[in-house]
């Protein structure tokens, strides 16, 4: 076998109709579009949303106010004040699965951030996937540790 003896399987493919070449080829005059009208124009059909007198759907629809649009690849954390891990025994390690057992966890899928309210008075062993700046000097100041994980 070679190359030019190829050939498609049977009605694989299929001759384009020619419209519009004489009434002896069935689809001459009108070429299939009927008589006058939008749908006999060239260009032929309105709008996506035209419904044929109905109300189109985007009418139906309420406006959408404010915003109107959520970045869909947005993160979104769980923030955990310092003020909360003071419930801590010192130089406790901390992580999101102790602070999910905590309850301290809104959405326990969520990444945490270790945001810098109230202060701090023990050391403790972080290991969160974010912390503020104002939030790690804290943590530092009374000898703790701050480790970032992915």
């Amino acid at each position: 076998m070679k190359l030019n003896d190829l050939i498609p399987n049977e009605g694989a493919k299929k001759e384009r109709k020619r419209v519009g070449r004489g009434l002896g080829a069935g689809q001459g005059k009108t070429a299939g579009r009927g008589t006058k009208g939008q749908g006999a124009r060239s260009g032929e059909g309105g709008k996506v949303y035209k419904q044929g007198g109905n109300l189109p759907i985007f009418r139906r629809l309420p406006f959408m106010r404010g915003e109107g649009f959520t970045p869909p690849f947005s993160v979104e954390y769980n923030e955990v004040s310092l003020e909360q891990l003071e419930r801590f025994d010192a130089n406790a390690e901390i992580t999101p699965q102790v602070l999910a057992e905590a309850n301290l966890l809104s959405q326990p899928a969520n990444p945490v951030v270790i945001l810098g309210n109230g202060e701090l008075s023990k050391p403790l062993s972080i290991r969160v996937q974010r912390v503020t700046k104002g939030a790690r000097a804290k943590i530092e100041a009374v000898g703790g540790s701050v480790e970032l994980i992915a």
